[in-house]
């Protein structure tokens, strides 16, 4: 598993988005690592991590990722960890949740949702992840996910933060996106999962966001007891990459109200 490690203290992993890398913290990992250490993993078939283990790779669940996540405390010498996801990464962080909540300290969850994918989703997904396995993802891919990967101040006046989550896109692997899709298709609810916890989140929410508007956070955020709920002012979906600012801002001022 690709890793990017920086800082000292209290560790806050960072798990990205659909359908990019770690890149996706690249403008946000300096400023939160000046307070913590700051651990941004590629997660497995994107980025620099490869699919497989060894000759096989396994069925699609994010469980595995999971997994993944967890050797990598143990590899890191990480008892406790917040940790934090946006989107799929908010969806991986549940289940190393479901999988080992004694290894969580804390969550930072961002443009994400407890409920499973509905019917027709699962079914956008699972032909996305065929066409990619057909096709390779150049070009039509990022087409079809900009628009709702970024809040509209991003697409008219943010040319440049444009072209960052282009080149995220695009750079990765068709077998990584496919499996992706299939994995995150397949995932359970975790309502009664996060009903339960104790552990204290912060739930981030892009005021632009169409993927998962603000309506949905504070869903998600009514969801755990013991949570606090941001809105994020000119952002869409990937609030790291579009207000990094504001989204470091967020989660420093959460983290030394909660643990310091």
């Amino acid at each position: 598993m690709h890793v990017i490690d920086n800082g000292i203290g209290r560790a806050l992993v960072l798990l990205h988005a659909f359908p990019v890398d770690a890149g996706m913290w690249d403008a946000v990992r300096a400023p939160l690592a000046e307070h913590v250490r700051v651990v941004t993993p590629d997660q497995r078939g994107l980025g620099r991590t490869p699919l497989a283990d060894g000759a096989e790779h396994p069925p699609p669940d994010l469980d595995a990722v999971a997994g993944d996540v967890l050797r990598l405390l143990d590899d890191l010498g990480l008892e406790r960890a917040v940790l934090g996801g946006c989107s799929m990464g908010g969806y991986v962080a549940m289940a190393v949740l479901r999988r080992a909540p004694e290894r969580v300290a804390g969550l930072v969850l961002a443009s994400t949702r407890a409920s499973a994918d509905g019917e027709e989703q699962r079914a956008t997904r699972l032909a996305a992840a065929a066409r990619a396995e057909a096709d390779g993802t150049a070009g039509w891919l990022a087409d079809a996910m900009l628009p709702n990967l970024l809040g509209v101040t991003s697409r008219d006046e943010r040319p440049e933060v444009v072209a960052t989550v282009r080149s995220l896109v695009e750079r990765q692997p068709a077998s990584g996106v496919a499996w992706a899709q299939r994995a995150m298709a397949a995932r359970p609810d975790s309502s009664d999962l996060l009903r339960a916890t104790r552990v204290p989140a912060l739930v981030l929410a892009g005021a632009e966001d169409r993927l998962m508007p603000p309506e949905v956070a504070r869903g998600l955020a009514d969801l755990l007891p013991n949570s606090e709920l941001a809105v994020l002012p000119r952002s869409g979906h990937l609030a790291p990459v579009e207000t990094p600012d504001a989204f470091s801002a967020s989660v420093l001022d959460w983290l030394a109200r909660t643990f310091d």
